[in-house]
């Protein structure tokens, strides 16, 4: 039997393990089967917190989507790690190196009065604009997509995004365009895919994330909605993420170019779960 905890981050929802005292033999093949809502846990995927291999990092953390496919990144998840790890008595450090398959993230954490971690803010890292392993093109900065009336612009966070900005996001189909943008042929490994609408009060934001569809929030993409905006002139370097599941802040730091990532963490629920 696997012990699990289940949290989320505005909603984008995670079954998360210590797999060094419950290891997992075959992490993918059981994100996909504990991932289904019916029949699993329902989430978004699994996380499995891990002790470091390399003397840079206090953990080590390693994501797989809802298909089974591994993930390099995800902010929310880092959030999640840092609130789970000071809690559970397994780090009293208020600043902790998390070690991923993108490099190693800060993750600074903001306590409560009554011992809690209220929040947590992610550095994560400076965003890339270019990386032939994940566009198939020397950039993309809102230019249309080919074969499509989308313009798109592309920002790495560790992980492939394309921000597309929209008049209305909530017009958008995101079972009907997500599925095609996120194979489309710029994109070698596929990409996630966030629709993004500028408003008064914050950047409007759906998603439709690499290997696990339609999700409510997605960290390291609202990340890539603040710089996409910011890039483009269309807004300020700090901004309210606005997403289905809540609402998230993004900075993307003129002083030393990286992206700050801050928002709510939370448990659902926890249990045992057999292989």
């Amino acid at each position: 039997m696997i012990h699990f905890t289940k949290m989320h981050g505005a909603g984008n929802d995670y079954i998360y393990v210590e797999s060094a005292r419950f290891p997992v033999p075959d992490p993918a093949a059981a994100s996909r089967a504990w991932s289904r809502p019916h029949t699993g846990i329902g989430s978004d995927g699994l996380v499995l917190i891990e002790p470091s291999d390399i003397p840079e990092a206090d953990f080590r953390m390693r994501i797989f989507n809802a298909d089974g496919s591994e993930g390099r990144m995800c902010g929310n998840a880092c959030r999640c790690i840092g609130k789970y790890l000071y809690e559970r008595g397994l780090s009293d450090k208020t600043t902790i190196r998390l070690a991923t398959l993108s490099g190693v993230v800060e993750l600074r954490l903001a306590l409560a009065e009554d011992g809690s971690v209220a929040s947590v803010i992610v550095d994560m890292q400076e965003p890339a604009f270019a990386d032939p392993a994940l566009l198939a093109a020397p950039q993309l900065r809102d230019e249309l997509l080919p074969g499509t009336t989308r313009r798109g612009t592309f920002v790495s966070m560790g992980n492939p995004h394309c921000v597309v900005f929209v008049d209305d996001a909530e017009a958008v189909d995101l079972a009907a365009e997500g599925p095609a943008l996120e194979r489309h042929p710029l994109f070698p490994q596929r990409c996630n895919i966030e629709f993004a609408e500028v408003r008064p009060d914050g950047i409007r934001v759906r998603v439709w994330e690499r290997g696990s569809g339609a999700t409510l929030a997605c960290g390291t993409g609202a990340c890539a909605a603040g710089v996409a905006a910011a890039l483009t002139g269309r807004a300020p370097r700090r901004n309210r993420i606005l997403m289905d599941g809540g609402v998230l802040e993004v900075e993307w730091n003129a002083s030393d170019n990286h992206v700050y990532l801050g928002g709510p963490a939370a448990y659902v629920f926890e249990g045992d779960i057999s292989l």
